[in-house]
């Protein structure tokens, strides 16, 4: 893979990021820092901030109204959504954005909610839909309607914790999925439900119908084992919804699951699992240990894909789903299923049976060479892999450090991008490898979850899709080529953090966002990414990248023909 990269900056980051023979241009800019690590026809630049001043959870979903050019992003520190235009966005040119309107929570009058989740956009109405968490979290939540200029339509209650809400690609209804968590203590755990909105009749007249997942089947890789009853342990987390609007798919992370709802019916058809990932396998490996070194290394850890924020596209007339695969634990006051190896050494017993890549042989000297110390920081479930006995046979791990994709219909793994996200960042960035968002700390994060792919969004440029891969902890967005399914291809790694600082730039993308050139301000194709920490949004501008084109299959054949 012939690989460029480029800096632009306006510190001396540069030397921090591209150590070796990698080649860098420094420019300086008066945006932050840009990182660019490529292989393809794409390019891609930064044209646009918006600054929430409010510092984290500043900044964390955004919906975009395409006819208006207007930007709506969750503001959790302000518990409220800003209002931004994109219309003063210029090509090739960098522009700070500016707040339009703030508009809180407490302003609609509504009593005991205090957290905004998520937030929606319609396609063609003048609406807006806001999922609000009520307090406690464990009571019913709303999802607020108000119009695109910010004005109070009406409220629905819906399920407990909305976590997420979007509405149909025909704009007929509104999904919401409503996670159902659990309070700190465990004392009330509500069952976790999706509701579906009527939105073709007026404002006053929207109700939800909340369904439940009593008598939905499950197969046997839904992860059901853990405290408290089978409703109570399915949470929906993040709704996407195929292109013709007959149908959602609704990640449930900790279930490391997704359930396929009938928008036509309203029913919820079924929820499948989605496996394990085993890391002892070669293409699979991964930086599991917390030991300042960078070494990706086939180890005996199956990861649980778990994914947050998905996404549907469509080639060659089926439907697929997109995950970022990023893990998540159940960890609360009163329970928690997270441990450190450290914590259970003395009761593992690794069963080769379990892996792929090991035989028992090679398993029993890994450990008697001291694997199990090596590995005492990386953070593993106790509610996989134990034995009759008491013993742990096989170690589950959070997050597959991937992107993958499923076949929407059966549920079966089509591609998972493997070890690439951490061989990628490792080569790109070596001195922050598996840094945390939160401060610059090389390797932290290797013990848990690596580069952390948090959401994903597909979108069309100059004629071919591509997948946008958001990555929390390194604050980086991978890019793929999706023009095949089966065998998606490298394109991009870009960041605009800057690592001079631990909190500088934008840090920790939260939400992604495609804007299509036919509906973007600029004329090209622009994802919005919104960044939790440092409560920033960034907009980046793609193109096609005429300097460095590569010939593609079809251009090659007609030069022949010539």
């Amino acid at each position: 893979m012939n690989i460029k990269t480029k800096l632009i900056t306006g510190v001396t980051a540069a030397s921090i990021l591209f150590a070796g023979s990698l080649p860098y241009n420094v420019i300086a800019k008066e945006q932050s820092s840009f990182v660019e690590y490529r292989s393809d026809n794409l390019k891609i630049s930064q044209i646009g901030q918006y600054d929430s001043k409010s510092g984290i959870g500043g900044t964390e979903i955004l919906a975009y109204d395409e006819s208006l050019k207007k930007a709506f992003v969750t503001n959790g520190a302000k518990s409220g959504i800003d209002i931004l235009s994109f219309k003063s966005l210029k090509s090739d040119k960098f522009t700070e954005l500016k707040l339009e309107k703030r508009i809180l929570l407490k302003d609609f009058g509504i009593e005991n909610v205090d957290d905004i989740t998520s937030i929606a956009a319609h396609p063609t109405k003048d609406l807006v839909a806001i999922s609000a968490v009520a307090n406690p979290k464990t009571d019913k939540g709303y999802i607020v309607f108000i119009t695109k200029a910010g004005k109070y339509l009406n409220k629905v209650q819906v399920g407990s914790l909305p976590d997420m809400v979007t509405f149909t690609p025909d704009g007929s209804k509104a999904i919401v999925a409503n996670e159902g968590e659990p309070s700190t203590d465990y004392k009330v755990d509500p069952e976790g439900t999706v509701s579906i909105i009527d939105v073709t009749v007026t404002p006053d007249k929207f109700k939800a119908n909340t369904l439940s997942f009593q008598g939905v089947l499950l197969d046997d890789k839904v992860r059901v084992s853990s405290k408290g009853t089978t409703l109570q342990q399915l949470e929906p987390e993040y709704v996407t919804v195929s292109e013709d609007s007959k149908f959602a798919y609704i990640s449930m992370q900790e279930n490391n699951a997704i359930a396929t709802v009938d928008l036509t019916a309203e029913k919820i058809l079924h929820v499948k699992g989605l496996g394990v990932k085993d890391h002892s396998i070669v293409g699979n490996e991964l930086d599991g240990k917390r030991d300042d070194k960078t070494n990706i290394e086939r180890l005996p850890l199956l990861g649980l894909y778990m994914p947050d924020a998905i996404d549907t596209f469509t080639s060659g007339g089926k439907t697929y789903i997109l995950t970022p695969n990023e893990g998540d634990s159940r960890d609360y006051e009163a329970y928690s299923e997270e441990a450190e190896i450290g914590d259970i050494a003395d009761k593992i017993k690794l069963k080769a049976e379990n892996y792929a890549g090991f035989t028992q042989e090679e398993l029993d000297k890994m450990v008697a060479d001291g694997l199990l110390n090596d590995m005492k920081k990386t953070k593993v479930t106790i509610e996989n892999g134990l034995a009759a006995d008491g013993t742990y046979e096989a170690l589950y791990s959070y997050g597959g450090r991937s992107f993958s994709i499923f076949d929407a219909e059966s549920m079966e793994l089509v591609y998972d991008s493997g070890n690439e996200f951490e061989k990628i960042t490792a080569e790109a960035m070596p001195e922050v490898f598996n840094t945390d968002n939160e401060e610059i700390a090389y390797d932290k994060r290797s013990s848990a979850k690596g580069p952390e792919p948090e959401t994903v969004v597909s979108g069309m440029v100059n004629g071919k899709k591509y997948a946008f891969i958001a990555l929390e902890r390194v604050s980086g967005i991978m890019v793929y080529d999706l023009t095949v399914p089966f065998e998606p291809e490298f394109v991009r790694l870009i960041s605009s953090r800057d690592y001079s600082e631990d909190i500088k730039g934008d840090v920790s993308p939260e939400g992604l966002r495609f804007i299509s050139a036919e509906n973007s301000p600029t004329g090209h194709a622009l994802l919005a990414a919104t960044h939790e920490v440092s409560g920033t949004v960034a907009v980046y501008e793609l193109k096609e990248d005429v300097l460095n084109k590569k010939p593609t299959l079809k251009e090659k054949k007609d030069k022949k023909k010539k």
